[in-house]
């Protein structure tokens, strides 16, 4: 077997963040700017000049500019799973955050559906499933980050909170999760990226089961322990850490395997970090003694952490119980 063709499943991959470079030429001349393929790439990917989470950030400016219709919102959503498909990933969760696509006049409730609709037409086209995580964003204000809740409910999906974390901090969100608790919306937050074991820590504390990123959590044992006692799941995204420092020098991925911790492998955003799951693979094996059994059992390890229904998370574990490598 080859990374080409193990049955993937992605858990953190951001919408905006893996716009379709051809779309986002498209669009970008149909708004007067004549830009060529080439100079848009630079103009969403990060390059050497990233240092830290708050300049990656930066490249998502453009494509929230653009998914600001429901025919572009919809033709990126299919666009995307289309493209997972064609590398195999069976199940993929991808979030966005509603609250980013209004420049236009379009409403929180038309970014959804819309989305939706793209999801369901792809899924549907390319035989893979897929489930959709609401974002709540660091630098929103309160009353639209619980719409955004109330919204999650409204339309079954999960949620999420994203931003800048260094500079928002977790502990001040614990009334997002407080919400989605008493409705029982699941969750996962992103922490333990730009900052350290107080972030992952709050991310705990209010309940979560999965972190996105989490990778700092190696810098202090106690948070090491508590999230092996709790069982919570990490989504990683190697080179994306790379790229926003958060790790410096070798990442923690090998030794949070070794030492049971359950991970995910995502590429976070396919055009920002200018990535594919399948380079993913490929360079964990290169930079790592992981093999691909290594990495088929961390897929079969995150089936019972999913945003989907039971009769998918069996369907998916007949699929890698049938697996030979």
């Amino acid at each position: 077997m080859t990374t080409e063709n193990i049955p993937k499943i992605i858990l953190h991959l951001h919408l905006d963040g893996s716009l379709d470079l051809d779309l986002a030429v498209k669009w970008l001349h149909e708004d007067g700017y004549n830009y060529t393929k080439e100079q848009v790439k630079k103009l969403l990917s990060v390059d050497k000049d990233c240092h830290n989470l708050n300049d990656y950030l930066t490249k998502f400016t453009i494509p929230c500019s653009l998914l600001t219709t429901k025919e572009r919102l919809e033709e990126a959503t299919y666009t995307l799973l289309k493209k997972l498909a064609s590398e195999n990933v069976v199940y993929a969760e991808i979030r966005f955050a509603p609250l980013k696509h209004q420049a236009k006049g379009l409403t929180k409730d038309d970014a959804i559906k819309t989305v939706i609709k793209g999801k369901e037409k792809a899924t549907k086209d390319y035989n893979i499933d897929c489930s959709l995580i609401l974002c709540c964003m660091r630098d929103s204000s309160k009353e639209d980050n619980l719409q955004v809740v109330s919204l999650a409910k409204k339309y079954q999906t999960a949620l999420d909170l994203a931003g800048a974390e260094n500079i928002y901090k977790t502990k001040d969100f614990k009334y997002i999760f407080d919400y989605a608790k008493k409705e029982n919306i699941p969750y996962t937050i992103h922490a333990g990226e730009a900052s350290g074991k107080d972030s992952i820590n709050s991310a705990l504390d209010f309940g979560t089961k999965r972190l996105g990123h989490g990778i700092r959590c190696i810098e202090d044992k106690e948070t090491l322990d508590r999230i092996k006692k709790e069982k919570v799941l990490l989504e990683i995204c190697l080179t994306s850490n790379y790229q926003t420092e958060a790790i410096k020098g070798k990442h923690p991925i090998e030794e949070l395997y070794n030492q049971g911790i359950n991970i995910s492998i995502n590429t976070d955003n396919d055009t920002v970090s200018n990535i594919n799951i399948t380079e993913e693979y490929n360079r964990i094996l290169k930079e790592t003694n992981l093999t691909i059994k290594d990495l088929v059992k961390c897929n079969y390890n995150s089936i019972d952490y999913l945003f989907t229904s039971n009769e998918i998370k069996d369907k998916l574990k007949s699929i890698y119980k049938n697996i030979n490598i």
